[in-house]
């Protein structure tokens, strides 16, 4: 039979009476014993309850006949917590650690007499590790002893320790192997720990992993040997792909974006690869993605956005009646916006210059920008943070549109309404708007 630790002899010192530990005090029953047991510990009186309650971890007795709820594991926690509560009661520093060790004995005892059938080996390795923190400053290297039972709980049952305080303890663990560069152990913990970590959790393995790979050659040899054991994760290959952009490899970057869109056609990894198309100018296939993004999502303004800037892309290959069907959209799915109207200028604009390419550009041409002062103006009334741009693109424009010697010699007087289209030239007919004179 297990004899505690000396530290508890020093305790039993203290005690008023003198009785055998194996066998209730004062000649009592066993049942009588545990209720008056029970009763102190549920009201708090320690000091009575320990006096009561010491027989059962030396006799350990399964049952106590007319206790039919009596559970022996659940008497060994409530001793554990009678000679916590009587350590911070206690003044003397040197009774104080002798409660707090006489505890830790009874977790010991309580491993030895129980098997993994009667006591859940998970919870118990997880309590007596809080226990070791709670009591750190008592106890000799006790953080590095709560660890070792964090570890021991995690690898028992690693989803329950990683839901535990919302992964706090998967979060100290983790800090104590990466201050002891433990890099291989942290990564493993991660890995395994993953699947259950809610998001904060999965922000602090983002976090960690960060600091474990200050070099990006080196967070990219990681990442990518990941990804052969999860081809289709997304998660790696948007890290992968944005590590290779930080770094100048567009050419990598582009190839995990591509992974990534084939992995999973979202909008998000559409709109990814569209930006690099764009940046490449190479506009039809920026138009494709962009066009697919559009497919991809219900959002109204990123609806918008994406008509805008698909109505941008066609203007720069050149495609000027589809770019104003796009920035027409675009209007239309706010009609608060200016940014549409500014764009519907600059394609009308644009359109002077594509027509008018090899010739000079005559007095009828030049009746197109009244249409794009048109269009400012609708920008500006629609949204006037589009304000300033409205002012400096008509000092852009006011130079080239009609003069007054043209508007004689046409005979247009002010206010005189002017249709834009095949009248002018068949190269502005899919314009066919009218404007009026200014």
């Amino acid at each position: 039979m297990k004899t505690y630790i000396v530290a508890i002899l020093l305790i039993f010192a203290y005690s008023s009476e003198a009785f055998s530990q194996s066998e209730p005090p004062y000649g009592m029953s066993e049942i009588q014993a545990y209720s008056i047991f029970y009763e102190n510990y549920r009201t708090g009186n320690y000091d009575m309850a320990l006096q009561f309650g010491k027989w059962m971890l030396e006799k350990k007795p399964m049952e106590i006949p007319g206790a039919n709820r009596f559970s022996l594991p659940r008497q060994f926690e409530r001793m554990i917590n009678v000679y916590a509560e009587l350590s911070k009661q206690e003044t003397d520093p040197t009774m104080r650690s002798a409660y707090i060790d006489t505890a830790l004995a009874v977790y010991d005892d309580a491993f030895a007499t129980f098997d993994e059938e009667t006591i859940d080996f998970y919870v118990w390795h997880f309590n007596r590790g809080r226990f070791y923190q709670e009591n750190q400053s008592q106890i000799r290297g006790g953080m590095d002893k709560a660890y070792e039972d964090y570890e021991k709980a995690f690898e028992l049952d690693r989803e329950r320790l990683t839901k535990a305080g919302d992964g706090y303890y998967i979060q100290i663990l983790l800090a104590y192997y990466v201050s002891q560069n433990e890099r291989e152990k942290a990564l493993e913990m991660i890995e395994k720990a993953e699947p259950y970590a809610g998001s904060s959790l999965q922000q602090n393995f983002e976090d960690v992993r960060d600091g474990l790979f200050t070099d990006p050659a080196e967070r990219i040899a990681f990442l990518e040997s990941r990804l052969e054991n999860n081809p289709g994760d997304e998660a790696l290959l948007t890290e992968i792909a944005s590590i290779y952009e930080d770094q100048g490899n567009r050419g990598k970057a582009i190839e995990y974006a591509r992974k990534l869109y084939e992995s999973s056609k979202t909008y998000e990894n559409a709109r990814r690869l569209a930006a690099y198309a764009q940046s490449d100018a190479q506009y039809s296939t920026a138009i494709r993605y962009l066009r697919e993004a559009l497919e991809l999502t219900d959002d109204n303004t990123q609806k918008r956005n994406l008509n805008l800037e698909i109505a941008e892309t066609y203007q720069n290959e050149g495609n000027l009646q589809t770019a104003r069907q796009y920035a027409r959209a675009a209007s239309q799915l706010d009609r608060n916006w200016g940014q549409p109207y500014l764009r519907i200028a600059s394609i009308y604009a644009a359109a002077v210059s594509q027509c008018t390419s090899g010739r000079q550009i005559d007095r009828d041409d030049r009746t197109v920008y009244w249409l794009v002062l048109d269009y400012l103006d609708r920008a500006r009334s629609a949204d006037p943070s589009v304000a300033s741009t409205v002012q400096r693109q008509y000092r852009t424009y006011e130079p080239v549109l009609p003069s007054s010697e043209d508007k004689f010699f046409r005979g247009w007087d002010t206010g005189d309404e002017i249709r834009i289209g095949s009248n002018i030239s068949e190269c502005y007919a899919w314009i066919d708007e009218t404007t009026k004179v200014r």
